[in-house]
């Protein structure tokens, strides 16, 4: 951004208190300012034009409908003169990026409220990286109540005609972090941001596998000021369904290798979030062995016929004989409607996916040896195509069946295995354990919901490590 953030506050111009014209006149629209090309934001009816001290220098001020304008208010200078010239450029910010405005006072210790009026602070939401974003601050200083008071009114309006912005938000803490780590990120990071932009919270516990595919990055504050800013994602939303009955809402689903990894790790909650996850992987692979399944998927299809006769409720044969069918020994199935970035699989353990493209990745591993069945799972952690193995076959479909062939109940009294069970086979369903003992079918709901995020972007060249194993 062109400006910079101010580091210390003045009380006053320097100089001496500036002569300001009535306060009904400084809410009178002017003409924008000149410019060899008139842009479209340039061209906008300006609201309110006036004197402020930006960075310890006098600047005329413009608001428009969708961005602030300042240029600096320096002596004349002979034509020509190109330092004048730069010094001179105009500078902006657009509204669409400011998610609070607050009154800037002076307060001393024993004032419990109220103290010098400084000015307004704009609390604005900057691109900093690749996908994370950080607040920043832009101070307008004028001693004026008056001026301040039809300033800070009109910023307050234009911020009020954002309709995706929350009044009140529900905060979901992963109860698989440690509690005083997962506490004190929120008090110390969200809180503020969330109180500065006037949002009221109510603050439980749970897991979130949405949120980083959905920001990019695992990032809280951006996090916060994507849920501030009310920048509005649409998500496929997937259901899990066995003998006719629903079981639950979910984005995404392991069987085999991640659903046993999981219910090994279930089983030592005592440990640290990390060294429960690396056991688990460690131990499921150490008794590592391929589920017998048949799998049935309907492929994606995009043709608009198709799509039309879904949208007017046609009968579902329609599409019967497109259905199509695996069986065989599997080491590990997945199914993913959105790309399932984490920390062990920077590129997502769906890469080819999006949250909201109307199709899901299967990911079908099958049996092979325990050292290229490892290779597989390690390039989730590099760059590389963790799919390029002769073992691994991957679809793009709207709905999956998995029927397990094992046994009927997935317990053998006679195996000693840990993650057995007389419920069923085990899943990993967007990290939560969910045991089935019959055929699970997984369908597709297009843009189900609208969650609070952005548009993730591509991250083609990143340099990444893993040492899981």
């Amino acid at each position: 951004m062109p400006w910079r953030r101010r580091r210390s506050r003045v009380s006053a111009l320097e100089g001496g208190q500036e002569e300001e014209a009535p306060p009904e006149a400084a809410a009178v629209p002017s003409a924008p300012l000149t410019s060899p090309q008139q842009t479209e934001e340039a061209a906008e009816r300006i609201l309110l034009r006036g004197i402020f001290e930006i960075g310890r220098g006098s600047c005329d001020v413009v608001l428009s409908e969708r961005a602030l304008r300042w240029r600096p208010i320096l002596p004349e200078r002979p034509a020509g003169d190109s330092k004048h010239d730069w010094l001179c450029k105009e500078e902006f910010i657009e509204l669409k990026d400011v998610f609070s405005v607050k009154l800037k006072r002076r307060c001393s210790v024993k004032q419990q409220r109220s103290g010098t009026l400084l000015g307004i602070t704009l609390f604005i939401c900057l691109k900093k990286e690749q996908n994370k974003l950080k607040n920043s601050t832009l101070d307008l200083i004028n001693l004026s109540e008056d001026h301040c008071d039809i300033w800070f009114r009109q910023f307050k309006k234009i911020l009020a005609g954002f309709p995706n912005r929350p009044k009140s938000l529900k905060i979901f803490l992963n109860p698989q972090s440690h509690k005083k780590e997962a506490t004190q990120v929120y008090y110390e990071k969200v809180e503020p941001l969330l109180k500065i932009a006037g949002i009221k919270t109510d603050v439980t516990r749970s897991t979130n596998v949405l949120a980083h595919s959905l920001h990019g990055v695992p990032h809280v504050v951006t996090a916060t000021l994507h849920i501030i800013m009310g920048h509005v994602q649409l998500v496929d939303v997937c259901t899990f369904s066995s003998t006719g009955k629903l079981l639950r809402f979910g984005f995404s689903a392991m069987f085999g290798f991640g659903g046993r990894a999981l219910a090994l790790a279930e089983k030592y909650r005592w440990m640290s979030p990390n060294q429960r996850r690396d056991f688990a992987v460690i131990k499921a692979l150490a008794k590592l062995k391929p589920e017998d399944c048949e799998i049935s998927f309907l492929p994606f299809n995009t043709s608009d016929d198709v799509q039309e006769r879904r949208e007017q409720g046609s009968p579902k044969c329609d599409c019967n004989d497109q259905w199509q069918m695996i069986q065989g020994q599997f080491l590990n199935v997945s199914i993913m409607a959105i790309p399932c970035l984490c920390s062990v699989a920077p590129r997502g353990l769906a890469p080819n996916t999006r949250l909201n493209n109307g199709s899901m990745a299967l990911i079908i591993a099958q049996n092979t040896s325990r050292s290229e069945f490892i290779k597989h799972l390690k390039r989730y952690a590099s760059v590389k195509n963790q799919f390029n193995f002769p073992f691994v076959e991957t679809y793009t479909v709207e709905e999956v069946k998995v029927h397990p062939r094992n046994n009927t109940s997935g317990y053998n009294p006679e195996e000693e295995d840990e993650t057995a069970s007389e419920n069923g086979f085990p899943w990993n369903v967007d990290g939560d354990l969910m045991e089935v003992s019959s055929e699970v079918h997984i369908r597709l709901h297009p843009r189900l919901i609208s969650l609070y995020g952005g548009s993730m972007e591509e991250v083609n060249d990143s340099k990444v490590t893993c040492n899981c194993f």
